[in-house]
C-alpha cells in the first residue's frame, strides 16, 4: 500500500461523545501560511483549499481550527468553509475559544466568560454553521475555569455547541470542567522530545477522554515548526521503515494510546498525504523505547 492510497481510517477510530472520528485528523493552523498568524508570508489560497479537500478525500473527518487562526490575507475558518461547504455529514469540526486577536492580528486580553458567546458566534459565522460540533476552551493561565466552562456549558444546552473540550489544561482543570459538563477531549502540548502532556495523557485514559496533542510534529519548534535538526533516533527508525521522520513522530503519537488523536497541520498537499499515511505505521516495542529515550538524554 503506497502512501497515496492510505486512508485516515487506518489509524482507527474514537468517539468524541457521540461523534465518531478517525484518529488521524487535520490541524488548520498552517492553512494561512507556513508560519501561522502574522509572522509569515500568507499561503496560496487555492492550494490551501485543495489541501483541505484532499484531507477529506483521504478519510479525514476531524478538523481542528479556530477563529483566531488568521494571517494578513487568510482565515482558516473561511478557507474550510469555502473548500468544504456543504459539509460532509460525518465531518467533525473542532474549534477553540478563549484567546483573542484584534483586526491587526495583535493578541489582546483573553475572553471573559460573558464574551465566549461572541467568540462561538464568530466561529459559527465564519464556518457557515448553525452549531459547532466541538468547542475547546483554551485555558489562558487561570487557576479556575469554572466560570468560563460554565458559560460554554450554557451554550451547549442552548444548542449552539454539541460537545465540549479543554486545551492547555492541568488535571485540576479537567476536574473543574467535569463537575459542570461532559468533557470529550483535552488538547495539550505533547511530542517525542517535549512529553509535557504525559500526565494528562494518562489522566484522560482513566476517564475515557480523547487526548489530542498539539505540536506533535513541530516539537520544541512550536508555532515556528520543526526548526531543529531531527534527532538521530527518529531518523534511524524512519530509515528502518523507509518513511519520513515526520511520519515516525505521528506514528509514535498514535501509539501512546487508543484514546490519542493526531491533528498534524500542513499547507502542502504532499506532506498531507505522508501525514495521513503515518496512521498505518506500527512501531515495535523496541522502536518505541528508542524514541521514548529522546526526552531523557538531553538532546
Amino acid at each position: 500500500m503506497t502512501s497515496s492510497t492510505v486512508s485516515a481510517a487506518a489509524a482507527g477510530t474514537w468517539l468524541l461523545g457521540d461523534l465518531k472520528v478517525n484518529r488521524m485528523g487535520f490541524g488548520a493552523m498552517r492553512l494561512t501560511g507556513s508560519v501561522p498568524f502574522h509572522r509569515g508570508i500568507p499561503g496560496d489560497r487555492g492550494q490551501a483549499m485543495r489541501v483541505v479537500r484532499r484531507a477529506v478525500e483521504l478519510g479525514v473527518n476531524h478538523i481542528d481550527t479556530a477563529a483566531f487562526y488568521f494571517s494578513r490575507l487568510r482565515s482558516a475558518n473561511e478557507l474550510i468553509n469555502s473548500a468544504l461547504a456543504p459539509y460532509p455529514n460525518d465531518l467533525v469540526i473542532a474549534t477553540k475559544v478563549g484567546p483573542a486577536r484584534d483586526a491587526s492580528g495583535e493578541w489582546t486580553t483573553p475572553a471573559r466568560p460573558d464574551q465566549l458567546r461572541g467568540q462561538v458566534e464568530e466561529n459559527l459565522r465564519q464556518l457557515g454553521r448553525d452549531h459547532l460540533d466541538l468547542v475547546n476552551l483554551r485555558i489562558m493561565g487561570q487557576d479556575s475555569i469554572s466560570e468560563h466552562f460554565g458559560a460554554l456549558a450554557e451554550l451547549r444546552d442552548a444548542g449552539l455547541v454539541r460537545q465540549l473540550g479543554i486545551s492547555n489544561a492541568r488535571p485540576e482543570h479537567l476536574s473543574q470542567a467535569l463537575a459542570i459538563a461532559p468533557v470529550v477531549c483535552v488538547q495539550n502540548r505533547h511530542s517525542i522530545d517535549e512529553p509535557s502532556g504525559e500526565r494528562m495523557l494518562r489522566t484522560c485514559a482513566v476517564h475515557g477522554i480523547a487526548f489530542v496533542p498539539f505540536f506533535s510534529v513541530a516539537g520544541q519548534g512550536h508555532e515556528a515548526g520543526a526548526v531543529h535538526a531531527e534527532h538521530d533516533n527518529v531518523c534511524a527508525v524512519a530509515r528502518t521503515h523507509g518513511v519520513s521522520p515526520t511520519q515516525i513522530r505521528l506514528a509514535w503519537t498514535l501509539q501512546q494510546g487508543d484514546h490519542v488523536l493526531a491533528i498534524p497541520g500542513t499547507g502542502n498537499p504532499e506532506h498531507l498525504v505522508d501525514n495521513v499515511a503515518a496512521g498505518a505505521l506500527r512501531l515495535t516495542k523496541r522502536e518505541l523505547q528508542l524514541l521514548d529515550s529522546i526526552s531523557h538524554d538531553g538532546s
